[in-house]
């Protein structure tokens, strides 16, 4: 089962091709909804509070806070969001798709 938004790569004739070959489940994204992607409830939310009061004077400087980042994530940050969209899913469908 392969998730993803609705980006303009990810719903090109080739991503879907490559996915149909690969005889991969893809599950369908409603137009716009942030509360059932984990990258926009929970990564992004992190990684933006992570940039507050940082000044960036160079590529290089954005670069080392990304790696800095990530690196003093456990694995446990990335995989609890993930595991917990199910249950996001449900209580959205519960509610009529409502926002969140």
């Amino acid at each position: 089962v392969f998730h993803h938004d609705n980006a303009r790569p990810h719903t090109s004739f080739m991503t879907r091709q490559k996915l149909r070959e690969l005889s991969w489940e893809v599950l369908m994204h409603p137009p716009y909804s942030p509360d059932i992607s984990p990258s926009d409830y929970h990564l992004f939310r992190f990684l933006q509070n992570s940039f507050n009061g940082t000044k960036l004077v160079s590529k290089e400087a954005c670069e080392n806070h990304l790696i800095q980042f990530f690196n003093q994530k456990p694995q446990k940050f990335f995989t609890d969001d993930i595991m917990a969209l199910p249950e996001k899913w449900r209580n959205i469908v519960d509610n009529n798709e409502a926002y969140l």
